[in-house]
């Protein structure tokens, strides 16, 4: 259980479409089974005003989710979240909507509070698992399928051949598009920012060497790191994933160690990390 959680199910994009997957089956879940007989309580309303209630008793009871997603936002820019403690926010989650829906159902319906509460809370339990877990599971597997199918798509693109990133010359270009220098990808280590200009260190004749050219890090990112093992990890590095031995976390954050002499510990920004550990998986094949 202390193996870490794998980084997109963390990413953003994949939390919301994960989030607004379980809102959608929640709602055709409680409207296709009316789980605590929930129709009865409002005998009288048409079909339409009763999945009107339920929708915005599905909606409140989400925001459970949605406040929980954020403090495990929060949380993973300073930590890394392993399955155990995804495991125990699920569980939260799961408990925290329970006792809404409890209360809800106790408190709000006519005679509801003729109800015996540990037997609503334990239907409620049950009924917000299947709620929860299903969409989660199914939305888990997709997410997986997809990155494995990633990872084998960019396995067969190598296939038969040397990795074009290995043996890729990067031609870098100043402010006017002038071509200023060409790099061998296998020899390139780091790109600094320095303010209006970018610091190249490369390895040449077994020594590390520096290159000054006046051109933003944001133009070398944009043109110069597609499809190559050159990722940027900080606002002030861009990083080849190649020259990497050593990922470390420390109190003062996450850093990564090269194999080049006289090169300081690199840090990892949180706004960078999950592009750095995406892209790290598919050039660490």
């Amino acid at each position: 259980m202390d193996k870490k959680v794998p980084f997109y199910l963390l990413e953003k994009k994949n939390i919301v479409r994960m989030i607004l997957f379980t809102a959608i089956f929640a709602l055709l879940f409680i409207n296709l089974f009316q789980p605590f007989g929930s129709r009865n309580w409002y005998p009288n309303i048409s079909d339409f005003k009763y999945f009107f209630f339920s929708s915005l008793i599905i909606l409140t009871g989400m925001l459970v989710v949605v406040v929980s997603r954020l403090f495990m936002g929060l949380y993973i820019r300073r930590h890394e979240l392993n399955y155990l403690q995804y495991a125990i926010l699920i569980l939260s989650e799961i408990l925290a909507m329970s006792l809404f829906f409890s209360l809800f159902s106790r408190y709000l319906p006519s005679g509801g509070k003729e109800r015996d509460f540990m037997q609503l809370f334990q239907k409620s339990f049950v009924n917000t698992s299947l709620v929860l877990l299903l969409p989660y599971s199914i939305s888990i597997l997709f997410f997986s399928w997809k990155e494995k199918n990633r990872l084998l798509q960019a396995q067969q693109d190598d296939d038969g051949a040397v990795p074009t990133h290995k043996k890729s010359l990067i031609g870098f270009q100043d402010e006017k598009g002038e071509l200023k220098i060409s790099i061998m990808l296998e020899n390139l280590v780091l790109i600094e920012s320095a303010e209006n200009y970018a610091t190249i260190h490369y390895i040449n004749k077994d020594k590390l060497n520096t290159f000054l050219i006046r051109n933003s890090l944001k133009w070398i990112e944009d043109n110069l790191t597609k499809d190559t093992s050159l990722v940027r990890c900080h606002r002030s590095y861009i990083i080849n994933l190649d020259k990497v031995r050593v990922f470390k976390k420390t109190k003062n954050g996450i850093f990564m160690e090269l194999e080049a002499p006289d090169t300081p510990d690199i840090p990892v920004s949180k706004t960078y990390y999950n592009k750095v550990m995406e892209k790290f998986s598919r050039y660490s094949i």
